[in-house]
């Protein structure tokens, strides 16, 4: 079993703990983790991209010269494609970029990506993590008391407005509950700061 050690906010070391081999301790899987994160930018994608074919142009009803004997190409229309002004030919319309993959690759995807944190040394424990009140100021001292410089996800077990409310404010810095905790999330910042109640939660839905 993997261990990591435990801080306070202040930054000290309060203790240890032992984390769970078939959650924190796998060896990473890079193909499941890539459909993990394309998944998700493709979820996250509007889809609300249009353009008009020829039968949605303005006009155009009437056909512009006879058929036959002009000399020049013969025309339906003055909305077809190769007018100008005319419709668009295989254009986009509207439509979900979302996919899905199976319970089983979603969940190995997440263990690879907080596994990676772990061997990678880019865990944080904390024994607690509560605010008396939303302070941005506050917030940002537990971050320099733990040498945190770069992007950080925050994960409580919980939902804490004061400290949802502290971090919004700091560059770089994203808190999500335990029950919110994704593959993107985890992979695109640096470090994962984690309270101790949010690992057992974690491994509780996971193992």
């Amino acid at each position: 079993m993997p261990k990591v050690t435990v801080y306070n906010v202040s930054g000290s070391q309060v203790g240890e703990l032992e984390l769970a081999d078939n959650v924190f301790g796998i060896e990473p899987n890079a193909h499941v983790l890539h459909s993990a994160v394309v998944l998700q930018q493709a979820s996250q994608r509007q889809g609300t991209h249009k353009v008009k074919g020829r039968s949605e142009v303005r006009g155009g009803g009437r056909k512009p010269w006879k058929q036959k004997g002009t000399g020049r190409a013969r025309q339906g229309s003055i909305r077809s494609p190769q007018w100008v002004g005319g419709g668009t030919v295989f254009g986009p319309t509207p439509r979900s970029y979302g996919f899905k993959l199976p319970r089983k690759v979603r969940r190995l995807a997440i263990k690879s990506a907080l596994s990676s944190k772990v061997i990678n040394n880019e865990i944080i424990v904390l024994d607690q993590l509560a605010l008396a009140q939303p302070k941005t100021k506050e917030f940002a001292a537990i971050l320099n008391n733990l040498k945190v410089e770069r992007k950080a996800l925050v994960v409580t077990a919980n939902y804490e407005d004061n400290v949802a409310l502290s971090a919004r404010n700091i560059p770089g810095v994203k808190f999500v509950a335990a029950n919110g905790i994704n593959v993107l999330d985890v992979l695109v910042h640096d470090k994962l700061i984690i309270t101790k109640d949010a690992v057992e939660k974690v491994q509780e839905v996971l193992a």
